[in-house]
């Protein structure tokens, strides 16, 4: 008994031991554990507060209506036309929320479904669908998934591909509606503003929406704007165009635009002057902070900067002036469609500047083209021709060519030639269009002597010409007469203030007989405002002036009928002042005279007893149709280039006209549209600047 008894006592010894034990353990871990939380709050509190009460503020760029552009007496070209939007905003939404907000905005507005691809409604399908999504995976494939052997993306991939059509086709109409909306959520940037709608938005659906934003987050209504063109297409593919909403910065250029603090889907100029003047055009985009927490939440926006609409741009274009050129350009080319031998032509072209300041003062071009849908020929504006395509000139640059001989030695003021064709082995007679006789350099222009310019350049090329003998010259000849050329812009650009100007194109052989035809306008092409620039060269005495289409830049208003202070004016620019002497010049000035004023001139007839007093220089070239109509040809057909290149008046010269007819007509002979155009363009010139100086 008393063995049994002291067992007892032994395990009663040992059951508070242990409890002591366990007690003791739990006592020193709850110590660890207040010590632990005392030191959180103690120590690090003020840090765990900070994170918990910490912020970000992101400064969101917010559009504002571009500048507009009027013409050199204040006329609206390019305008703003406010319209109702529907935008919205990512604020840190997930995928289902999304969903949730599009398909109660669906149920309020109409959208267009045409963007969305199948690819779309896969996507949404297993949205819409997970467990069947899910079923699409064989049991062997998520084991493979499971051991690493397959990624997210290609059980996505998998699953993608084995969605059938007939289960694409459970998506209702208003499913697709709900996905077109919620395709545009989804493709926008965080706490950037996403256009959902800004086309016919209705005055019911502006309202309804703007009624019911507490049950639609991120949605909000708002006013977008949208180019107009007073004048219809008048100039449109000069004036250039702009990116769309969906479109937003162009991709070859967006990390420029990100690093000037654009949005992605901005809308920038992608052409011509909305592109060159997108900097000042774009205007002080309004500015909103939003504050989130660690979460991404927006708890606050304000607005930080109001903004402000960009600048306008004052055009050096008389818009009167530009839409009379162009209806004279159209109201020929028709006429001349319905004569013989014109089943080629399709263009024409104008310029007017002035020569002394390089003001465009309009910059015409048309073009005869088929509708596609209907069939039927209409005309297009292509004034954008004038600095993108070139043609040979043909006898309109014998004005550099003569002046090129002076520098060179190979001829001086007064030189006779005798003007006879000129027999080559090997080659075609290359004559004038009648044999002259002895002829000088003032005969030679106004006459339009081929010859004439044929033995200048031989003397150029150090050679001598024996009738019946090959024609050897120095190929060195064609540089020097090109650099001649250049310094009146003919081959180069001419720094016109507008993108993707070319330069014309240089003929590569060098053949002797090329040389001949070079320096009468018929082997290398030039762009008529090249043409245009050349003739300002000569007119204002020798100085090539760029050409530029902006005459000021100015502040905007809030009344937008009104000009703004100028902000900036464009100044003449001097690119260079030809090598050549004043009174070179002055001898192919009156030259130029004598083609327009003197008897025998090959323009007298048209511009002979003009009041305005012109001078100027005529050119028809033998050229190769490379139009739109070549694919059909085996062989490119011979055709007629005519051009003119004029300034008035001829004592103080104010404009500066280049016109370029290519491929007038086939065959040897035919009509003059060059001076049919050209006249009627400069009469209506003087007329408006009679009627404009009366208003003044």
């Amino acid at each position: 008994m008393l063995k049994k008894k002291n067992k007892k006592d032994r395990k009663k010894t040992h059951l508070p031991f242990r409890l002591n034990v366990l007690f003791f353990t739990v006592f020193l871990l709850f110590s660890i554990l207040i010590l632990r939380l005392g030191m959180v709050q103690i120590v690090y509190g003020d840090d765990y507060k900070r994170e918990i009460e910490r912020t970000d503020d992101k400064i969101i760029n917010v559009n504002v209506p571009r500048g507009k552009m009027f013409d050199r007496h204040g006329k609206t070209i390019v305008d703003n036309r406010a319209r109702n939007a529907i935008t919205y905003t990512n604020r840190g939404a997930s995928q289902e929320e999304m969903i949730q907000c599009a398909e109660r905005l669906a149920k309020l507005i109409d959208v267009k479904s045409d963007k969305v691809r199948e690819r779309d409604e896969k996507d949404y399908w297993i949205i819409r669908n997970p467990n069947r999504a899910r079923a699409k995976i064989t049991e062997s494939e998520w084991e493979q998934f499971k051991q690493k052997k397959l990624d997210d993306e290609k059980i996505y991939q998998l699953q993608l591909e084995r969605i059938t059509k007939n289960e694409l086709k459970e998506l209702t109409k208003q499913d697709i509606e709900v996905l077109a909306i919620f395709r545009i959520f989804n493709s926008g940037y965080s706490l950037t503003p996403q256009i959902v709608k800004n086309e016919n938005v209705t005055k019911k659906e502006f309202a309804e929406v703007s009624e019911n934003l507490e049950y639609l987050p991120g949605v909000d209504t708002t006013t977008d704007w949208n180019r107009t063109y007073k004048n219809g297409a008048t100039l449109k593919t000069v004036l250039g165009k702009v990116t769309n909403s969906d479109e937003g910065l162009p991709e070859e250029r967006v990390n420029y635009y990100l690093s000037r603090g654009y949005n992605r889907n901005d809308r920038v100029g992608k052409s011509y002057l909305e592109l060159q003047y997108e900097d000042v055009l774009h205007g002080q985009r309004a500015k909103v902070m939003n504050k989130t927490d660690k979460m991404g939440n927006v708890i606050e926006t304000k607005q930080v900067s109001k903004g402000k609409r960009g600048k306008d741009l004052v055009l050096t274009i008389d818009m009167n002036l530009q839409q009379e050129v162009d209806k004279i350009i159209e109201k020929e080319l028709w006429k001349l469609k319905r004569k013989p031998a014109t089943d080629l032509l399709d263009r024409a072209f104008v310029v007017l500047m002035d020569p002394d300041t390089g003001e465009i003062l309009a910059m015409s071009g048309k073009q005869i083209t088929k509708d596609d849908k209907t069939g039927k020929m209409e005309m297009a504006d292509f004034a954008l021709g004038n600095i993108t395509t070139a043609y040979n000139a043909g006898s309109a640059v014998k004005g550099a060519t003569v002046l090129t001989g002076y520098d060179t030695g190979a001829i001086q003021p007064g030189t006779i030639l005798y003007d006879t064709p000129l027999l080559i082995k090997g080659t075609p007679p290359k004559k004038s269009w009648k044999n002259m006789g002895n002829v000088n350099d003032l005969t030679a222009i106004k006459m339009s002597s081929n010859v004439y310019m044929f033995r200048t350049a031989i003397a150029i090329g150090k050679g001598i010409y024996t009738p019946h003998e090959p024609l050897n010259l120095d190929v060195k000849a064609f540089e020097t007469i090109r650099d001649h050329f250049s310094q009146f812009g003919l081959g180069v650009r001419t720094g016109i203030d507008l993108p993707n100007e070319q330069i014309g194109f240089k003929g590569s052989d060098t053949k002797p007989g090329f040389l001949l035809d070079l320096v009468i306008g018929q082997f290398d092409m030039y762009t008529p405002m090249q043409m245009a620039q050349y003739v300002s060269t000569i007119a204002n005495g020798g100085y090539r002036i760029q050409p530029h289409l902006v005459k000021e830049i100015r502040d905007p208003l809030e009344d937008s009928d009104k000009l703004g202070p100028i902000s900036e004016e464009m100044d003449p620019k001097i690119l260079n002042r030809i090598d050549m002497k004043t009174s070179w010049v002055k001898r192919v000035q009156e030259g130029f005279r004598q083609v327009m004023q003197s008897q025998g001139g090959t323009a007298t007839s048209y511009f002979g007893s003009k009041s305005y007093k012109p001078a100027g220089k005529t050119g028809t070239a033998q050229a190769f149709y490379d139009g739109p109509e070549r694919y059909k040809m085996l062989e490119p057909k011979e055709v007629m280039n005519v051009s003119l290149v004029s300034y008035a008046p001829f004592n103080d010269p104010e404009v500066a006209m280049a016109v370029i007819v290519p491929w007038a007509y086939t065959g040897n002979t035919g009509p003059s549209p060059n001076l049919d155009i050209g006249e009627k363009v400069f009469d209506k010139y003087f007329e408006l600047q009679k009627k404009q100086q009366s208003i003044d």
